[in-house]
């Protein structure tokens, strides 16, 4: 119990929400929430009579405001909300002027969901306003306020839209430097996962197939919430640092060379598994220990076990380091590092079809037109739950697998949360003292989950939803089913539209990412052809490590159980490959000093910029290959000491094996040093 006595709830709540980025989100939605449901209550009891839609516009808008508004500043973030309420005010008018023709209010509303998600290639504000004119005009025509009520149903946007700002600049403000201690400490919190992780191996004596997955999952979860640690680092205009004197540049080295190491950690234990007594050694900060190992990894620095041992020292060591950052910046609440500049840059804006959200537009307009055909089949007063899941399927997705896998979680999270639901409105509905807090609870839990699970957010949801009709009484079965059905039919009408009109496929999504990926491995190498270094080289890493991120998103719907393709075990493979690669490129930029390359560096250079050339016009095609199972390639230099030398090896090893064309590879352990010695 002892090894693990330090890491504690906040400790696990950090490592899995970095920055405490979705706590604050949910926090701030069901805030919001309540406090405008209490603001209307109080104007109703107090000063005048309010009508439903109030309460509806006032809820729905609070979420959108708390969710959809994204723009950098308080400034900007107000201008943003106070545009989003002037587009509710006016959908909903047109909405409620339109209501005796139901024909023509229903195209109208198509013409809305043209605007709003073509909107999206404004930016974030545009985005935002086309969520407040979609949802307003939804809501305007489910309740149908006439046109007399007007007046008071514009109270429920504009105290929603006050409540809302207010709780994002006051209550639960914006705050980088706090966000950076917290994403620091996440990257702490998953370093010490690694380790205890370690710890149970080096304590069992071996690591089987499951336990490298874990690991590798681990690794994954640690370069996620490094390159989140990241964005919070201000940069200098230039984008790369000048020197290592300037205090934000200490911390991305820091934070860099702990992310590094815990992946050395990780791969060189592969190799060698670490002595139990080092790793306990390196989670407690035993510095007598910790001395004991350094003189025992020079004994053996020529061995496997050597690579492994100064693995484990140097995360020790950058652990400590970054610890010490945290600590200070606790402390300072880093007052020494300057706010980065915000420079807005304007960006010309492509208004034909070649840009992907005004396609994505005329495919949810298409989508929603067919959602809202067939839902009306089922229901005339119902149907708009129809066009809703066939708008949000498309909302964050890059390709038709992205929408029809989302398709499926909203689904599915409908499903289960109805029947949770029913069996808590049946239990509860009559009691609002424990309904009102369950529902609250409802909201709060949706939200935390939305940036994880699309279809444990649409679970909650619909728990909340069941709720709010078991207490105003209109709680039925019949209603539930068509609930499901209507939804079922938006989402069947989102991927249908998502594979048969503008289809953005999976891989075409996925080649992209990857010519990313590959351009900037070749950025990286040309600077090292180049005699470049130090922060530089870095950067260029950094920009890998994130390419990296996004092919490994782009890949996700391939590996999926429901897609065409069932080869989940290759998708992780060939992801495990680029991984590889860009572990080792940044072994390679933290390693490598000028002066520019030598004679043998220069040619390994050529033979991976020559890999990079065969392998990327290719694309995604090498997710499709059929690889021989095999372990790690074995290296033949200690990384401590010819890190730049073996990291050029490792790379073209890695992109050797995305088209292996022999069992041998030509950059196998040992062949590179023989090429090397020949002319």
């Amino acid at each position: 119990m002892h090894l693990f006595s330090r890491f504690q709830f906040r400790d696990w709540l950090l490592a899995n929400d970095p920055a405490l980025s979705r706590l604050r989100m949910a926090s701030r939605v069901t805030l919001t929430i309540v406090l405008v449901f209490l603001t209307l209550l109080a104007i109703k009891a107090f000063i005048l009579p309010l009508p439903t839609a109030a309460f509806g516009l006032g809820i729905v808008l609070s979420i959108e405001g708390g969710v959809a508004v994204r723009d950098k500043g308080n400034a900007r973030q107000l201008v943003t909300r106070l545009f989003g309420c002037a587009a509710s005010l006016a959908v909903v008018a047109i909405a409620a002027g339109l209501e005796d023709q139901r024909v023509l209010s229903d195209l109208v509303f198509l013409v809305i969901i043209l605007l709003a998600s073509a909107g999206r290639v404004f930016g974030p504000r545009g985005f935002a306003i086309g969520m407040f004119a979609f949802t307003s005009y939804f809501m305007g025509a489910y309740f149908q306020p006439p046109l007399a009520e007007l007046p008071e149903v514009t109270i429920g946007p504009v105290v929603s839209v006050l409540v809302g700002h207010v709780v994002r600049v006051v209550l639960l403000p914006d705050d980088w430097r706090r966000d950076l201690l917290r994403s620091l400490e996440s990257v702490s919190g998953r370093i010490n996962q690694i380790l205890f992780k370690l710890a149970a191996l080096a304590a069992s004596g071996d690591i089987g197939d499951a336990d490298r997955q874990e690991l590798r999952q681990l690794e994954d979860r640690l370069k996620e919430v490094v390159l989140m640690a990241e964005t919070f680092i201000p940069r200098p205009s230039a984008g790369v640092f000048d020197g290592a004197s300037d205090p934000a540049a200490e911390l991305a080295i820091r934070l860099f060379d702990a992310h590094l190491a815990a992946e050395s950690a990780i791969v060189l234990s592969f190799q060698s598994p670490p002595p139990f007594a080092l790793v306990h050694a390196v989670i407690e900060a035993e510095a007598a220990e910790l001395k004991r190992y350094e003189g025992m990894a020079e004994a053996i620095k020529d061995q496997p076990q050597g690579e492994t041992v100064r693995a484990l020292l140097w995360l020790g060591e950058a652990r400590r380091q970054l610890v010490e950052a945290i600590n200070k910046g606790r402390a300072s609440g880093f007052s020494g590092i300057d706010a980065a500049k915000d420079i807005a840059q304007v960006q010309a804006i492509d208004f034909s079809l070649a840009n992907p959200l005004l396609r994505s537009a005329l495919q949810i307009t298409l989508a929603s037109a067919i959602a809202m055909g067939f839902g009306l089949l089922l229901s005339r007063e119902r149907w708009f739950w129809a066009v809703l899941a066939s708008f949000l399927v498309f909302t964050n997705t890059n390709s038709r697998g992205d929408t029809a896998m989302k398709a499926l979680s909203r689904s599915l999270g409908t499903v289960f949360g109805i029947a949770m639901g029913l069996l808590l409105a049946t239990l509860i509905s009559g009691v609002p003292g424990v309904a009102i807090p369950v529902m609250a609870i409802g909201i709060f839990l949706a939200f935390y989950f939305l940036q994880v699970s699309y279809a444990t957010m649409t679970f909650f949801v619909s728990i909340v939803l069941c709720l709010v009709y078991g207490m105003t009484g209109v709680l039925t079965l019949d209603l539930l089913k068509l609930r499901i059905g209507e939804t079922m039919i938006g989402a069947a009408a989102g991927t249908a539209v998502a594979f048969v009109v503008f289809p953005a496929r999976t891989r075409g999504a996925l080649d992209t990412a990857l010519a990313r990926w590959f351009q900037a491995l070749r950025e990286l190498l040309g600077a090292i052809g180049a005699g470049k270094s130090g922060f530089e080289l870095i950067e260029l890493s950094q920009k890998i490590d994130a390419c990296y991120r996004d092919v490994t998103v782009a890949a996700r719907p391939l590996g999926s159980s429901w897609s065409v393709v069932t080869r989940p075990g290759q998708i992780r493979q060939t992801l495990a490959i680029f991984l590889s690669c860009t572990y080792w490129a940044r072994i390679l930029a933290r390693s490598y000093e000028a002066p520019p390359a030598d004679n043998d560096q220069k040619r390994l250079i050529a033979a991976d910029l020559a890999l990079i050339a065969d392998a990327a016009p290719r694309g995604s095609a090498c997710f499709f290959v059929r690889r021989k199972a095999s372990r790690t390639t074995g290296r033949h230099l200690p990384v401590s000491r010819e890190g730049a030398r073996v990291g050029l090896e490792m790379i073209g090893s890695a992109l050797e094996r995305l088209y292996p064309q022999a069992d041998t590879l030509p950059f196998a352990s040992g062949e590179a040093i023989a090429r090397s010695k020949q002319g």
